[in-house]
């Protein structure tokens, strides 16, 4: 977990890798739907692009399909859900381990607004300041959430990826 540029994509690549399981981002399902040439798709893009989140019911049942492919049944790296409170409340599978990568607001913002990567529409300075607003407000409750099951590590994210990496593996207890 983390705000929108805190690395998480990035961390949950390198977990992946290692513990050779299934990734899932939400993001990315979502922005593949969005090129989808149906209204589904046309409002995926348009809510995204707001920067606003896909409804509650809709991300579950979604992320709920994808978890019955085979490649999820050994296990798999979950990023970008669950992002709201009812998502967390909601959803059905066993979750190990959370880790919530700290960045600031003012780093989240640098990152998403100067990447070297693709631009990508969603990603417009007005929609990463509303995708910020969104995250204090809709997944700092999940944080807590989390922190009262006893299930959430806080990582600095503002250091190296490598140090993020092995700062998480550390709290896993792997080298």
């Amino acid at each position: 977990m983390g705000i929108q540029g805190s690395g998480k994509s990035t961390q949950g690549n390198l977990l992946s890798k290692k513990f050779k399981i299934a990734y899932l981002s939400s993001g990315h399902i979502f922005r593949e739907m969005a090129k989808e040439k149906t209204s589904w798709g046309r409002y995926v893009k348009e809510t995204m692009n707001a920067g606003v989140l896909i409804p509650d019911s809709k991300t579950i049942q979604i992320i709920e399909e994808y978890l019955k492919k085979p490649e999820y049944q050994i296990g798999f790296i979950l990023d970008g859900f669950p992002r709201t409170a009812m998502q967390a409340k909601e959803f059905t599978h066993k979750i190990d381990n959370v880790f919530y990568i700290n960045i600031s607001d003012k780093e989240a913002l640098w990152r998403l607004a100067y990447r070297n990567d693709i631009v990508r529409e969603d990603e417009t300075i007005a929609a990463i300041r509303v995708r910020i607003e969104s995250f204090h407000k809709y997944t700092r409750p999940v944080i807590s959430h989390y922190k009262r099951k006893k299930l959430l590590v806080e990582i600095n994210g503002q250091q190296s990826i490598k140090k993020v990496h092995q700062d998480i593996l550390k709290h896993l207890k792997v080298k």
